[in-house]
Order: C-alpha cells, then sequence, then structure tokens
C-alpha cells in the first residue's frame, strides 16, 4: 500500500521486527570484573624439552559461565607453569600473570596462540616427535592452543577424507625408511629420514611423490 506524505520530515528510524522476542539480558560474559569462584575447573599439560632437566607442567583453569543453561560456557581464566627447575623462574612467572591477565578481561584471546608461536630461541629450536619448535614459549603457546581447542574456543578442522586416505597411503609406502631410524631419535618420528621442514606446519614430514613436494602431516603440497 502507497502512503503519501505531505508534511515535512523531521527525523526517522528504523524499526526492527523482532518477532516479539527480546534478547536475554542475564546471559553473563567474559569480562574482568567477574570474581574468582571457590572452584574452577582445570586441566594440567606436560611439556618436556630437551632445553630443560625437568618437565614443566601448565596448568590451565577455566571459569564456567552460566551453567546448567542452554548459554553455558567454558572460559580460561588462569594459567599456571610448574617445575623442578628454576632455570626460567623470572620470566615464566610473568608470563603466566599477564596471560591470566588476558584471560580475565574477556573477548577473543585465541591471539594468544600466534603471538606465543612467533617466539624464537636465539639459541635456536628443536625437534619433537618430528615437528620443529622455535622456543619454549612457542611450546606453550602448543599447549594454550590444545586447551582452547578442547574448551570450544578454536575450532577445529574436519580433515578432508579422501586426503587423508591418500597420505596414509603414502605414509605407509615410505614406512620402511621411518622404521630404519634409531629408536631414540627424535627428530624425525615416523616419518622418512630424508624428510624436510613443512613450512606451514613445522614438522619435518615434506617429501617428494608423484612429482609434488608434499608434507605427509598436514597435506600442503607444491608440484613443480
Amino acid at each position: 500500500m502507497t502512503i503519501k506524505i505531505d508534511k515535512k520530515i523531521t527525523g526517522y528510524e528504523v524499526v526492527k521486527d523482532d518477532g516479539g522476542e527480546t534478547a536475554e539480558s542475564n546471559v553473563i560474559q567474559m569480562h574482568e570484573k567477574l570474581e574468582r569462584p571457590d572452584m574452577l575447573l582445570g586441566s594440567t599439560y606436560k611439556i618436556k624439552t630437551p632445553l630443560t632437566e625437568h618437565a614443566l607442567y601448565v596448568t590451565i583453569n577455566d571459569l564456567v559461565l552460566n551453567p546448567d543453561t542452554e548459554h553455558e560456557k567454558r572460559r580460561p581464566f588462569e594459567v599456571f607453569i610448574n617445575s623442578k627447575s628454576m632455570d626460567h623462574f623470572q620470566w615464566i612467572v610473568a608470563l603466566t600473570r599477564i596471560i591470566s591477565a588476558v584471560f580475565r578481561k574477556g573477548g577473543d584471546v585465541t591471539f594468544l596462540v600466534e603471538e606465543l608461536h612467533s617466539v624464537f630461541d636465539p639459541r635456536g629450536g628443536y625437534f619433537k616427535k618430528g615437528k620443529y619448535t622455535p622456543s619454549l614459549v612457542a611450546e606453550i603457546g602448543d599447549v594454550i592452543e590444545r586447551h582452547l581447542k578442547m574448551i570450544g574456543l578454536i575450532a577445529v578442522e574436519e580433515p578432508d577424507p579422501q586426503r587423508e586416505k591418500y597420505l596414509a597411503e603414502k605414509r605407509a609406502e615410505l614406512q620402511s625408511d621411518a622404521a630404519e631410524a634409531p629408536a631414540n631419535d627424535d627428530s624425525h618420528g615416523k616419518y622418512p629420514r630424508e624428510a624436510r621442514l613443512c613450512n606451514k606446519c613445522l614438522t619435518k614430514a615434506v617429501v617428494k611423490m608423484d612429482g609434488c613436494v608434499t608434507c605427509l602431516n598436514c597435506g600442503d603440497s607444491k608440484c613443480g
């Protein structure tokens, strides 16, 4: 229906049709003013590196928001790192306090993973099960990434079944080379000894097959 306006327009507003429903105002989101409850859910991860004599134990405690409702969420609240080794005590305490402060701030905290992954040790990194780790800080970033995936803050990419099948077949073909590696050699893990480092997943799993340079871990491939 056409409506004719015969008066001067002095103002306007956009009316949204919400279907008669109003958004819930009692949903609690993560922010720095939330008080720490008496009990938090925690997960502890073990880090064993060639850089330290003793293992490090990373504990991440989570706050459960809106429990027993459809809006229930698990969000990281604080992190602690414990070890018998005192070599890195000062900067580890400082790192945990800063990360915990970012967790309590709320919002998107997943950027921490990329920031920690980008820290390189000037003395050089190390290999663990065929994956290159540039520093101890980067490995702490790996732990935080695993935890954020577990609680749903980082989406886990579903593998392509066809690619997984193809890579499994190629890994089986090259398994004989990997089996010849010394049992105590952790530099190449389950991949062939001649495999090179993948720039995408930092795993020593890149080989040339079928005329293409392919990573047997993440599937990244370049044909030349």
